[in-house]
C-alpha cells in the first residue's frame, strides 16, 4: 500500500485515473477513504483522484491524542509534496471539511476548488465542546461502543440504509481508541474558518442535506454564500452522509470540478 512518512508514522494514500485537475479526497470522522470508493472510481474516469487517511483512521496512523486541522492538513500536503501536485480542488467531508479549510488557509497557493460536503466553517459552541468532551470519556471507556452508537445517527433513515452502516461500521471499527479520541480533541478545539471561505482564491461549492442533524442546512447555505465564486447544491432527502442518500450529489459535485 502506498504511504508517506509524516512525523515518523504512515499515512495512506490512493491515487486513481490520469486526468488534468487533482481532485482530494477527505472522508470524516472514523471513515477512511474507503468511504469514497464510488465516488473516486467514477471521478477517476475524468480527474486525477487522490483518496487519503487522516492521522488515526482507515491505514493512517496516530502522531498523538490531539489532531488538530492544521497537523491534519500538514499531513495531506505532505502527501501532495510526495506525489509533486501542485493544485488540487479538495473535497471534505464534515471532518474533512475541516481540515480541507485549514489546508486552504495554510498552503491557499495550492487551492483550485474547495467542495465542503455535509460540512461547515464554524468552530464548535459552547455546548458542542461540551458533549465532545462527554464523547472522550465515553470513548476511553469502551470506544466500540461509541463507533456503533455515532455511526447509524448520521443516517436520518437508518433503515434505509442498513446496508451503508453496516459497511461503514465494518471499517469505522478498525479506528483505533487513540485515533478516536485525538479527532475529537482536534475537531473541540477548530476555529471558525468562515473567513477562509469569503477570501479563498478559488470557487467554493456546499453539498448541503436538509435533514442533516450535524450541520443545519440553513446554515451551510449561508456559509456556501460568503465566497463571490461560491454555490451550493441542496438534497431535500440527504442528510449527513448525502453521498449514500443522494444519487444526485455525485453529478453537482462533478460539474464543480469541472469547472475549476
Amino acid at each position: 500500500m502506498p504511504f508517506v512518512s509524516f512525523k515518523n508514522t504512515n499515512t495512506f494514500y490512493k491515487v486513481q485515473g490520469k486526468g488534468k485537475t487533482n481532485v482530494v479526497l477527505l472522508h470524516g470522522f472514523l471513515e477512511s477513504s474507503e468511504i469514497w470508493k464510488e465516488y473516486s472510481k467514477a471521478l477517476s474516469k475524468h480527474f486525477t483522484v487522490i483518496s487519503i487517511d487522516l492521522l488515526g483512521h482507515g491505514n493512517s496512523q496516530s502522531v498523538g491524542y490531539v489532531h488538530t486541522m492544521d497537523e491534519m492538513a500538514e499531513a495531506v500536503n505532505t502527501v501532495l509534496k510526495e506525489l509533486d501536485v501542485r493544485k488540487v480542488v479538495l473535497v471534505g467531508h464534515s471532518l474533512g471539511g475541516y481540515v480541507s479549510l485549514a489546508f486552504a488557509e495554510n498552503y491557499p497557493d495550492k487551492m483550485k476548488g474547495l467542495c465542503m460536503f455535509n460540512s461547515t466553517a464554524l468552530s464548535d459552541s459552547e455546548q458542542k465542546k461540551e458533549d465532545r468532551k462527554r464523547a472522550v470519556e465515553v470513548v476511553k471507556q469502551n470506544h466500540e461502543l461509541f463507533i456503533k452508537v455515532a455511526i447509524p445517527n448520521l443516517f436520518a433513515d437508518q433503515e434505509r440504509h442498513a446496508k451503508e452502516i453496516k459497511r461503514i461500521l465494518k471499517f469505522a471499527l478498525k479506528t483505533s481508541k487513540q485515533g478516536v479520541i485525538a479527532a475529537i480533541s482536534g475537531m473541540m478545539q477548530r476555529p471558525n474558518r468562515e473567513i477562509i471561505l469569503k477570501f479563498v482564491p478559488c470557487s467554493t461549492f456546499y453539498v448541503i442535506g436538509k435533514r442533516d442533524m450535524v450541520v443545519p442546512y440553513e446554515v451551510a447555505i449561508e456559509q456556501s454564500q460568503l465566497n463571490e465564486n461560491g454555490s451550493y447544491y441542496l438534497s431535500e432527502e440527504g442528510s449527513h452522509m448525502c453521498f449514500f442518500e443522494d444519487p444526485q450529489a455525485y453529478s453537482h459535485l462533478k460539474k464543480f470540478i469541472a469547472s475549476c
